[in-house]
């Protein structure tokens, strides 16, 4: 893989990051809506906010400083976010073990976003 190309990917998924993490920080309700998820109070609300804004927002941030291999993150910050991706696919894998999920949006959706963006940074490492 190029290196403009590797660097294309890890952009790419930071994009997806910094959306992500802005969606929660802004409307958390409406993130999660989608897996059945209500947020019925402040504190609730508080720990999506924190989970997908504050960590969508710092993935993000990391990808385009290892994109940008500012102090030469790029390697090890890339494989830190793929190993994070792919633990989040696997966990949906589990999830479909035990659990009664419905179609394909959003658990197979998601998985296959996770699995193809830990397989494009991995590449891109």
């Amino acid at each position: 893989m190029s290196a403009v190309v590797s660097t294309a990917v890890i952009v790419v998924v930071a994009l997806f990051f910094f959306g992500m993490g802005v969606y929660g920080l802004a409307a958390p309700g409406a993130l999660i809506r989608p897996f059945g998820i209500a947020l019925p109070s402040g504190t609730a609300r508080a720990e999506v906010r924190a989970v997908y804004g504050g960590f969508g927002v710092a993935t993000g941030a990391l990808l385009v400083a290892a994109a940008a291999d500012a102090g030469g993150v790029r390697s090890g910050a890339v494989l830190a976010v793929a190993c994070a991706l792919a633990g989040m696919a696997g966990g949906r894998l589990v999830a479909r073990a035990f659990d009664r999920v419905g179609g394909f949006y959003p658990g197979w959706f998601y998985f296959w976003v996770e699995t193809a963006a830990a397989a494009g940074l991995l590449a891109a490492r």
